[in-house]
């Protein structure tokens, strides 16, 4: 793994690279309250045929974290176009876990001749889709301790008392409450403003779904609402809102799948 940082003119952001420099590029877009981490997992299954790009959005991770410059989706993914550029990719695959999946859609709308396809793993397509709890921070409180993010953290897995690994808890904790509330927010706006289905029927991209069918935040049956859009629908039986996490290999199986008929 190569590990660099790609300054922009809002803030520094860091890239994890993996896999042949030559392979057809596969960007990996992480969710809200979450970094490039969330796909370690996953990577080594996908290097054999891929170069591996994984990226932490402004506001997360390893990536700066200003409380002067806007996390609106549109400019994250603006972000994620210029960190494209100036590794000389013209041309992947993206894939977007949960709100990583709406950054996704936003640069296929934003920059089309850099997106070849996209692939989606719990990416709820509306706000009617959503059936998580609600959020409730106390900005007294943060940094928040490992139990408070525990039950933050706790719908994003498919069953109760979920380990999530102590690494992840760390990313969560190293945002700024700041960060983590704007970024949360602007998904939201994103949505409201159009749903994501309406918004890839126009884009007109190849589009993979996979939706773990015991998701807690966001409903399964709304994944075959992208089918408008002309997208293939994979549900995974078992499995919750972070497939990725849950069970890397049967996530990878999907993905590379489309990807290699892609």
């Amino acid at each position: 793994m190569t590990v660099s940082t790609v300054s922009l003119d809002d803030g520094d952001i860091s890239v994890c690279e993996d896999g042949p420099g030559d392979a057809p590029v596969l960007l990996l877009v992480h969710g809200s309250a979450s970094s490039a981490r969330s796909w370690d997992a996953l990577v080594p299954l996908l290097t054999g045929s891929h170069r591996v790009i994984r990226l932490d959005l402004l506001g997360h991770g390893r990536s700066a974290k200003p409380v002067d410059r806007s996390y609106a989706v549109p400019d994250q993914a603006a972000r994620v176009g210029a960190v494209l550029e100036r590794l000389g990719v013209g041309q992947a695959v993206v894939v977007g876990h949960s709100s990583g999946g709406v950054v996704a859609t936003a640069l296929a709308e934003q920059r089309p001749e850099l997106v070849t396809a996209l692939v989606f793993i719990n990416t709820g397509p509306s706000l009617d889709a959503y059936i998580g709890p609600e959020t409730a921070l106390d900005p007294a409180q943060w940094p928040p301790s490992d139990e408070v993010l525990r039950q933050f953290a706790s719908s994003g897995f498919s069953r109760v008392g979920y380990e999530m690994p102590a690494e992840l808890l760390d990313e969560v904790r190293a945002m700024t409450f700041h960060s983590l509330v704007a970024t949360m927010q602007a998904t939201r706006v994103y949505l409201a403003e159009r749903p994501l289905p309406a918004r890839l029927a126009v884009v007109g991209k190849p589009l993979l779904v996979i939706f773990g069918e015991d998701d807690r935040r966001w409903r399964s049956s709304s994944a075959f609402d992208y089918q408008v859009a002309g997208a293939q629908v994979e549900l995974l039986p078992g499995l919750g809102h972070s497939p990725l996490l849950e069970d890397p290999p049967r996530t990878a199986a999907a993905l590379l799948a489309f990807t290699m008929a892609a």
